[in-house]
C-alpha cells in the first residue's frame, strides 16, 4: 500500500482490523502495522481520518451526504428569501421542517448556486466591549430615538429594548422628541412591567442628561448609565434595531399619513419580536428568549438535526443494500 491512494472504506477497514486484532490477541498495534505493508505514520494518519472522506483533487462524496431532494428544497427556499443571510435561513428551515442541515452545508449549496449575498466586513473597533452583558430579562433597558420621514415630515420613534432578549418592550411614534415624550414612553413601559427595576442605558442626548429626567428616574427607582460620548455603538443593541427597522421596513414602505405609519411600524415590531430570527440569539426570536424558551428551542432544533442525519444514514444504507442485491 506504500505510495498508493487508498479508498476510504479500505483505509477504515484496516484501522478496524488492527484494533480488533489487538483486542483479541493482546499484541500491540505496532506489531501488526509493518506486517500490513504500511508505515506507522500512515497508519496513525488513517486513525485520525477514520470515517472521513479523502481530500485529494478529485471530488469524493461524503458518506450519508445530504440528499438531492434536500438540496433542491434549500435552493428553492432560499430563492424565495434571497434577502436573508445563510445562517438565519438555516434555522428558519429547521424550524419550518424544510431541511435540517448545518449552516456550513447551506453555505456550500448557496455558494455553488450563486445565491450568497456578500457583505463588507465590519471594521474592528478599538473601544472596549462595553457593559457587562445581562443574564436575564429586565436587567438592562436601552432607550433611544430614531428619525422617521413621513411624507416629508419628520417624526420620532422612541423605543425601549430589553438588553437580554433584544425584545422591543414598548415604542412610541411621536411628533416631538422632547424630554416629556421620552418620559411618557418610559412610563408606559414601566406600567407594562411594574416589577422590573432595570438599569437604563441611554446615549448623551439632551433629553437624557437633563436634571428633570434624572429626577424622574430617581422617583421611578431606576439606575441610569450613559454611553461614551461620540460613540453611539456603545448603545449598539437599540442602534442596531433602529438600523434594521429602517432597512427592512421604513425604506421599503410609503406611508399614507401619521396613523398609517404607526400601524405599519407596529406591525413590523410585532414581526421583529415574534417571528424574525435574531443572529445574536442563536437565531431565535426575541420573544422566545424573553419567555425563557431558549434551551427548549435549541434542543428541538438539535433533535431535528439528529433525526435528519439518522434518516440520511438509513437511506444511504438501504440504497447500498439494493445495489448489492442487484449486483
Amino acid at each position: 500500500m506504500r505510495g498508493k491512494w487508498v479508498e476510504p472504506d479500505i483505509r477504515d477497514a484496516v484501522v478496524k482490523y488492527v484494533k480488533n486484532m489487538k483486542t483479541q490477541s493482546g499484541l500491540p498495534q505496532k506489531w501488526f502495522i509493518p506486517r500490513l505493508g504500511i508505515s506507522s505514520s500512515k497508519y496513525y494518519t488513517w486513525v485520525r481520518r477514520y470515517g472521513q472522506e479523502n481530500r485529494h483533487n478529485g471530488h469524493i462524496p461524503r458518506d450519508f451526504w445530504i440528499l438531492e431532494r434536500e438540496k433542491q428544497a434549500i435552493v428553492d427556499y432560499c430563492k424565495d428569501h434571497i434577502e436573508e443571510g445563510y445562517r438565519r435561513l438555516t434555522y428558519k428551515m429547521i424550524d419550518e421542517d424544510i431541511a435540517a442541515v448545518s449552516p456550513s452545508t447551506v453555505y456550500r449549496i448557496l455558494n455553488k448556486h450563486g445565491l450568497l449575498m456578500r457583505w463588507r466586513p465590519l471594521k474592528k473597533s478599538l473601544k472596549r466591549k462595553g457593559f457587562k452583558q445581562p443574564k436575564k430579562p429586565h436587567e438592562h433597558w436601552h432607550i433611544d430615538i430614531a428619525y422617521i420621514n413621513v411624507k416629508g415630515t419628520f417624526m420620532y420613534l422612541i423605543s425601549v429594548l430589553d438588553g437580554y432578549s433584544r425584545m422591543i418592550l414598548h415604542h412610541e411614534l411621536r411628533t416631538e422628541m422632547k424630554e416629556w415624550d421620552v418620559q411618557i414612553t418610559l412610563q408606559r413601559t414601566i406600567e407594562k412591567y411594574p416589577q422590573a427595576k432595570p438599569r437604563l442605558i441611554t446615549d448623551n442626548g439632551s433629553q437624557f442628561i437633563s436634571k428633570d429626567f434624572k429626577e424622574y428616574l430617581r422617583v421611578c427607582g431606576l439606575k441610569h448609565a450613559r454611553t461614551s460620548v461620540n460613540y453611539p455603538q456603545s448603545n449598539g443593541k437599540i442602534e442596531r434595531f433602529h438600523k434594521t427597522l429602517k432597512s427592512e421596513e421604513i425604506r421599503r414602505t410609503s406611508y399614507l399619513d401619521m396613523n398609517d405609519a404607526r400601524r405599519q411600524i407596529e406591525k413590523y415590531i410585532h414581526y421583529y419580536n415574534h417571528e424574525r430570527l435574531h443572529s445574536a440569539l442563536y437565531y431565535l426570536t426575541p420573544k422566545e428568549v424573553f419567555d425563557g424558551k431558549m434551551n427548549q428551542r435549541l434542543k428541538e432544533r438539535q433533535h431535528k438535526l439528529d433525526q435528519a442525519a439518522r434518516n440520511r444514514r438509513n437511506s444511504s444504507l438501504n440504497e447500498s443494500q439494493k445495489n448489492s442485491i442487484s449486483a
